[in-house]
């Protein structure tokens, strides 16, 4: 018996409105649509002759695999399409400058991209990966936190261990030890901080006494980032790669803690916001004809500025965001890319991405897939 008559014998005495309810009749697929996937491990052999480990391959079969793995694969999509662009792929308009035509001009004109991620990333070992990408000049301006600054700085005094989430607030306070979900930080790497941050403020107060030495918050984190001379931080290397790195909120963490101190012992530091938020947009604004790209770690002050900034140029190119926040509250840090877009924040033809997963594993397998491979 032919299949089509055996169903037909199924469905005789079946009432009509569950059999149309049931058995509706399916479209034909658009050409190209692509299956759903995953990777078989026993396909091939772990180090087989493509010199790919199972893990590698893993992680390329997402963007088939369904649900946030398909938007881990598209994120690496962006990332590579972003970090790969030259302004020789786009034909010349007619009106740029002649300089502007020169061929080795154009293959070396590269997407200005923006980093921007929260304090908690640099408390985590996520600091290393960042700390990878700014050493090798693969990002050209980073946003943070104040906890992103002081972290960063107070992880070459003092280690952070790992801890629980189940610990109790109260026990660890009598203790001295500050959770960070389930990291601890020993309320001594602190005070180291603070007996090392009070003379770098004395003399930055002096400069500015001398020499009219005007203060931001990134030539605070500059100077920061010398003072520490330490090649695990990523402060430092912000600073010697001249990556400039712009925190608005600098004064809510123990930076402001330390600043609030200060303005007793030694009044008079002055940090001036407009300058900074003026050279922020200029690097947007001005990065034509060169493309932007955010990568976006997080939500909140980052996500905001970094966004922001690529509304002065009418939007970026590429973005990748990467956190947990959902939408439904209206706030910005669980904004999808899309809303972006009615912003002018982000370019109405681009195609950004939004990964809803945690950082500290969704970025390390990101690096590896795109800024690690082109090293």
């Amino acid at each position: 018996m032919e299949a089509s008559e055996a169903r037909k014998g199924m469905e005789e005495g079946v009432p009509g409105l569950a059999q149309e309810a049931v058995l509706v009749k399916s479209v034909s697929m658009p050409e190209g649509s692509k299956t759903v996937l995953g990777y078989d491990f026993e396909s091939t052999d772990d180090d087989d002759d493509t010199g790919k480990d199972h893990a590698t391959r893993v992680l390329e079969s997402m963007l088939y695999t369904g649900f946030q793995a398909t938007s881990f694969g598209q994120a690496a999509e962006e990332i590579n399409r972003m970090i790969s662009w030259r302004l020789s792929d786009e034909e010349p308009t007619g009106e740029e400058p002649a300089d502007h035509l020169d061929p080795k001009f154009r293959a070396g004109c590269r997407c200005k991209v923006f980093l921007g991620y929260t304090s908690n990333l640099i408390s985590s070992g996520v600091r290393e990966s960042i700390k990878f990408l700014v050493k090798n000049k693969m990002v050209d301006v980073v946003v943070t936190t104040a906890g992103g600054i002081e972290e960063d700085l107070i992880k070459c005094l003092g280690k952070t261990y790992l801890g629980d989430f189940a610990l109790k607030g109260a026990e660890l306070r009598s203790k001295g030890l500050n959770r960070i979900g389930n990291l601890l930080v020993p309320n001594d790497n602190y005070c180291h901080f603070e007996d090392w941050i009070m003379p770098i403020f004395d003399a930055m107060l002096e400069e500015q006494k001398r020499e009219g030495k005007l203060w931001t918050p990134s030539s605070v984190i500059d100077r920061l980032g010398k003072e520490i001379a330490d090649e695990d931080s990523v402060c430092y290397w912000c600073h010697k790669n001249k990556i400039p790195m712009f925190c608005p909120a600098l004064t809510d963490g123990s930076i402001g803690d330390m600043l609030y101190f200060h303005s007793y012992k030694n009044p008079g530091l002055v940090v001036d916001l407009v300058q900074d938020i003026r050279e922020i947009n200029t690097h947007a604004v001005k990065a034509s004809p060169r493309k932007t790209g955010m990568i976006i770690l997080g939500g909140g002050v980052c996500k905001h500025h970094v966004c922001n900034a690529n509304l002065m140029r009418n939007g970026a190119d590429y973005a990748v965001y990467v956190n947990t926040a959902q939408e439904f509250d209206g706030s910005d840090s669980g904004a999808r890319p899309d809303e972006a877009k009615s912003w002018g924040k982000i370019k109405q033809n681009a195609n950004p991405v939004k990964v809803y997963g945690d950082a500290t594993i969704i970025f390390p397998l990101l690096v590896s897939m795109t800024f690690a491979k082109g090293k």
